[in-house]
């Protein structure tokens, strides 16, 4: 499912029109951004958790000359899912 399907399905399960659930769609995916932006976690019970972890700098080899080279620390996005979405997955 790609973006404009998700706003289509948002709008038919809602009664909204495509451009009302197109903009929720937005400001969500805006709200997580921003929240995760700036460090923070946001919790979706049942769904999930976005989050940034920090990955440390590091040593690393470039495969094509096997010259050493160093990898910046960096932070990272990443979603954790939920019980009930393992779940409802697994089923």
């Amino acid at each position: 499912m790609n973006k404009n399907e998700l706003i289509a399905s948002v709008a038919e399960k809602t009664d909204m029109t495509k451009e009302q659930a197109g903009a929720a769609v937005e400001a969500t995916i805006q709200t997580i951004s921003e929240t995760m932006q700036g460090g923070g976690e946001v919790r979706l019970l049942g769904f999930g958790n976005f989050l940034v972890t920090h990955r440390k700098a590091s040593k690393g080899r470039n495969p094509q000359t096997g010259a050493a080279i160093d990898i910046a620390a960096t932070n990272v996005p990443k979603f954790k899912p939920g019980k009930g979405l393992k779940e409802l997955v697994n089923s």
